[in-house]
């Protein structure tokens, strides 16, 4: 096996040498959404935050609706009306737009569903007693608790050209078809989506997971703060969480003034590959643009 730390110069003689995947006179220019601990090593970060705005450049851009169920009802109570907003605003702009789509996922583990792994290790084995149910891992209600919220469920249409399915791991992109691949991912691809929107249930689990996993996959995430919810007590802890790694957080209403004053659809793999898990772009795609 190469060791590759032979490799590994330090930045200091790294941005001396030519590169094949950096614009260099940018990559040295200071950091604007940077804050840095004084006195810390290599001024160690405080906090960083997104470089970009949704305005910056043409995108096609997909609403993930995350396990917007009714067994979840009690939680979605107070951001269903932006969850309606949302999802009313992006159909419209989807029926003259090739670059824009949503897609709808439903949460699905059962009790004695075959998985049994990390995730059932995590929660724990106790807890689930049917009156008084303590455990959040399962789905309590049956058939009629995995129906998507009726207020902003899929059409006949939607759910026949594939934009509702079930996960059974926190992540949305954890779903995979008979390929092996990434079912959500796959289905973005199809419309070279390279930005993701994240509303529903819940914030500090299937929200977060989510936009970590978008973010390794290459996309642009924002996650709308004001229409996703949780359970638990981590609602703040998990946007500060988001908007300072891999996530901007914006509001219903900025996201809908985006789609409906400053959106502008992007060139298909302008910014982000199919070919690689990681949405670098594609070799014909760098070359040209």
């Amino acid at each position: 096996m190469k060791d590759a730390s032979k490799d590994i110069h330090t930045l200091k003689d790294a941005v001396q040498e030519p590169q094949l995947h950096r614009d260099m006179d940018l990559a040295l220019q200071p950091m604007d959404n940077y804050s840095s601990t004084p006195g810390g090593p290599n001024e160690t970060p405080l906090a960083f935050w997104a470089s970009w705005e949704l305005a910056d450049r043409p995108r096609r851009i997909a609403l993930l609706v995350d396990d917007c169920q009714e067994e979840y009802r009690p939680y979605a109570g107070g951001i269903l009306p932006n969850l309606t907003r949302l999802v009313d605003t992006f159909r419209a702009t989807r029926a003259s737009n090739d670059g824009v789509c949503i897609a709808w996922s439903i949460w699905s583990r059962r009790f004695d569903d075959g998985i049994s792994n990390a995730m059932d290790r995590w929660y724990g084995p106790r807890g689930l007693r049917p009156g008084n149910p303590e455990n959040a891992a399962y789905v309590f209600n049956g058939e009629a608790g995995l129906k998507p919220l009726s207020e902003i469920a899929p059409t006949e249409q939607e759910e026949r050209e594939g934009w509702l399915y079930h996960g059974k791991h926190l992540d949305m992109f954890w779903t995979f078809n008979e390929h092996g691949q990434s079912y959500l991912d796959e289905k973005l691809k199809e419309l070279d989506i390279d930005t993701i929107v994240i509303v529903g249930l819940w914030t500090d689990e299937c929200v977060l997971a989510t936009a970590y996993a978008g973010n390794s996959r290459g996309y642009d995430v924002v996650v709308v703060a004001d229409a996703v919810a949780t359970a638990t007590a981590n609602q703040n802890t998990a946007l500060t969480v988001a908007n300072s790694t891999v996530a901007k957080v914006l509001n219903t209403n900025e996201v809908i003034e985006y789609l409906t004053r400053d959106f502008v659809t992007g060139k298909p793999g302008a910014v982000k590959g199919t070919t690689h898990p990681d949405g670098r772009k594609d070799a014909a795609a760098s070359r040209s643009g």
